[in-house]
């Protein structure tokens, strides 16, 4: 009941907001004729001359094109949280690096992230998510973070169908904030730890090898690339992720790839570490799960709290993907910002 209130007030204050932009438009425009009309007046009047009404009516015209701009965003809620949620979204990208191993030319990585299972109400809509990810047959399989909303519990009956999900070079996991229970009211730390150990159970069962602050090699034809995983770390959020750590025992030289399921660890630590770490793949953010994208433009709420909220960056010569999520949370649909699953092909750049 709570979900749907929430997706009723969304829906109906975006609305609203659209259609009052439009009268606050129609009435900036009064004002000023009215401001105009009464300089004009008070230059140019006569005794004889007949009193002027200053401020012109609202034109019903105004009215009627501020319902038709307000039902855009109406549809696209209503949409939103019907189909919108489970629109599932294929992102592929091939990515260049100047000293990838030639062992790993055409590599490819399918990535999904936020899975978010306790919101989940449609087991038909998820599968069709889950067969699009394994459709690309990619070398290897991660998953960044936020399997659950908060209890153990909610992956569980989705367990057989995400053990479905496997690669040549196996499945890696990483754990996000909401994984680690802290926003629910446990009875103690206890249970809260308890069910964080359920979890990783659960990791196991579907066979993902979960990467806590540690790091696997990945060897193709004679050549390695380092994978490494971090617990969480997010500004503002829980920060259990130790890069250095993780690190220990990686070749100075090794191609790497980090799973971070928080871009901000990106943005506050990995560009600036004194390792170079080639690709990191994040999640997290959802794209707040509303906004806009096309070829030209891209917005969404979550850029003011996120440089990096969606789709690929680079910055001192390492380069970031920050996956939008496979599933929703809180607001119970998705709006211009569909649900993805990612393929990353990698290349090694020619010259």
């Amino acid at each position: 009941m709570g979900q749907w209130f929430l997706n009723a007030f969304l829906t109906l204050l975006v609305t609203k907001l659209v259609f009052l932009l439009v009268l606050l438009a129609e009435d900036l425009y009064r004002v000023g004729v009215t401001v105009f009309r009464f300089f004009a007046r008070s230059f140019s009047q006569t005794a004889e001359d007949q009193p002027v009404k200053l401020l012109p009516p609202r034109r019903k015209f105004m009215s009627q094109l501020g319902l038709l701009f307000a039902s855009i965003p109406f549809g696209a809620f209503l949409y939103g949280v019907t189909k919108g949620k489970y629109a599932f979204t294929l992102h592929r990208h091939t990515l260049y690096f100047d000293d990838l191993p030639e062992a790993f030319e055409g590599f490819t990585i399918t990535q999904l992230s936020d899975i978010h299972s306790g919101s989940f109400d449609d087991a038909e809509a998820v599968q069709r998510g889950i067969d699009l990810a394994k459709a690309q047959q990619s070398d290897l399989y991660v998953f960044t973070g936020d399997l659950v909303n908060d209890l153990a519990t909610e992956i569980e009956p989705w367990i057989p169908r995400f053990a479905q999900l496997k690669a040549p070079y196996g499945q890696f996991s990483i754990l996000g904030n909401h994984d680690y229970g802290l926003y629910h009211d446990w009875d103690s730390d206890a249970v809260r730890e308890a069910n964080l150990e359920r979890l990783k159970q659960h990791h196991r069962q579907m066979d993902y090898r979960l990467l806590l602050n540690e790091h696997v090699t990945i060897e193709k034809a004679g050549e390695q690339l380092a994978l490494i995983g971090v617990e969480n770390w997010g500004k503002g959020f829980i920060q259990q992720g130790d890069l250095d750590k993780a690190l220990e025992g990686v070749a100075p030289g090794a191609f790497k790839i980090l799973l971070s399921h928080d871009p901000s660890h990106f943005e506050e630590i990995v560009k600036h570490h004194p390792r170079q770490v080639h690709l990191t793949l994040s999640g997290h953010t959802h794209g707040m799960q509303f906004g806009v994208e096309t070829p030209l433009f891209k917005w969404s709420p979550a850029q003011y709290r996120y440089a990096n909220w969606a789709g690929l960056a680079q910055e001192n010569n390492r380069q970031l993907y920050v996956n939008r999520g496979f599933g929703f949370i809180g607001f119970t649909g998705r709006v211009g910002i569909w649900p993805e699953v990612t393929v990353l092909e990698l290349r090694k750049r020619r010259a």
